[in-house]
């Protein structure tokens, strides 16, 4: 069958919707698309994460090539980033693959995915409450040996989380690379961050379309409204009431997340 065979109008401009959105805060799409696919489509939460991995890769893949342009990317953090998720990912994916993947996997999915949404609200709710904590808590830079240590750490438990769940990669990890890395520009953080969520995501999608949970024609369908609806909403993002829609977007983040993980 056609990647792009049998359009649905529906999935088409759900993608679109979320492309906005997507462009308009900087919120990553799994948070957004994910929960949509499992709980108004009533795609299995396995199928709905493997294929929301692969829309991640292949979207985020031009924010890298921007980024790589403007080389606002700290490879060492990358890299850093990457030598704990993509064991962690491989090994999590081996695991995956060993469980009855439309029976015990989906319900673990799903609860991994209420939490990482719930932490994602947390993280876009009081991002500034917890940097203020941390920098209060540690008053010095970490030394380099132990913020080696904890970036390879984060890049394990990023590479965890998204490999079950396709959220987190964005909120989460931005948030602890602000705490472990205060002297450098948000900019290359915001783009080393962006760099090392494309290998992940894409390791990880590929490693659901080998267990057989990637439905490639809704990929293909997601992609043609998400990526107009990105542009659109980076067009759009300067006149966005970012006070007024990214708390409305976390409580929504927190009440889905919550219904996922307690159901």
């Amino acid at each position: 069958m056609s990647l792009f065979a049998s359009l649905d109008p529906v999935h088409v401009v759900s993608g679109f919707g979320v492309g906005i959105l997507v462009g308009m805060t900087g919120v990553g799409g799994g948070s957004l698309m994910t929960p949509l696919l499992v709980l108004l489509f009533g795609v299995h939460p396995v199928t709905a994460v493997g294929t929301d991995l692969l829309f991640a890769a292949l979207t985020k893949s031009a924010g890298v090539v921007a980024h790589g342009f403007n080389r606002s990317v700290d490879w060492v953090v990358t890299g850093l980033l990457a030598a704990g998720s993509i064991p962690a990912t491989a090994l999590t994916l081996f695991v995956l693959s060993r469980m009855e993947v439309h029976g015990d996997a989906g319900k673990t999915v799903a609860t991994i995915l209420g939490w990482a949404l719930i932490a994602t609200s947390a993280s876009l709710l009081f991002r500034r409450q917890i940097l203020a904590w941390a920098k209060n808590r540690f008053s010095h830079e970490p030394k380099p040996g132990a913020r080696t240590a904890a970036t390879v750490i984060t890049g394990a438990v990023l590479g965890f989380i998204v490999s079950l769940s396709s959220v987190g990669a964005g909120a989460i990890g931005m948030t602890v690379l602000l705490i472990l890395y205060a002297n450098l520009p948000l900019v290359r953080l915001v783009g080393s961050d962006i760099a090392h969520a494309v290998p992940l995501t894409l390791l990880a999608g590929a490693g659901y379309w080998w267990i057989g949970s990637v439905d490639l024609t809704l990929l293909g369908q997601l992609l043609t409204g998400s990526v107009p609806g990105i542009l659109i909403g980076s067009l759009l993002a300067p006149r966005a009431p970012e006070a007024i829609l990214k708390p409305l977007l976390a409580t929504v983040l927190a009440i889905v997340g919550a219904k996922l993980a307690l159901a």
